[in-house]
């Protein structure tokens, strides 16, 4: 039990004695993250705003969910092109194409 290594405290470690001392202790970390949208552009092609914001007909008219903000859901298609299902709604209505690639429009998924 002598040549334990764990019983051994008053011997230095050879390991050590080629270190040099440390230059700098870090003593505090902020960490950033960064994200963004999966789409090719973040702007809705038929009214020109922002697809985070609501459409311009939604501000116009002021609508409002439950907990008092403005209600307006942004749609993918399957071309992975993202516009507010409002101008969307009406755009298929017209041509039932994407307004970008003008690949047969269908839903993907909704969502803010």
């Amino acid at each position: 039990m002598a040549d334990d290594p764990e019983n051994s405290v008053d011997k230095p470690d050879d390991n050590d004695a080629g270190k040099p001392e440390k230059m700098f202790t870090l003593k505090k970390w902020n960490a950033v993250a960064m994200w963004s949208w999966d789409v090719e552009c973040d702007i809705c092609a038929i009214c020109r705003v922002q697809v985070m914001d609501s459409c311009l007909r939604c501000q116009a008219e002021n609508k409002r969910d439950v907990l008092g903000r403005q209600d307006c859901v942004v749609v993918w298609g399957e071309c992975n092109h993202s516009f507010h299902h409002c101008c969307m709604s009406l755009w298929v209505k017209q041509n039932n194409r994407c307004p970008l690639c003008q690949q047969e429009w269908s839903i993907q998924r909704m969502g803010k």
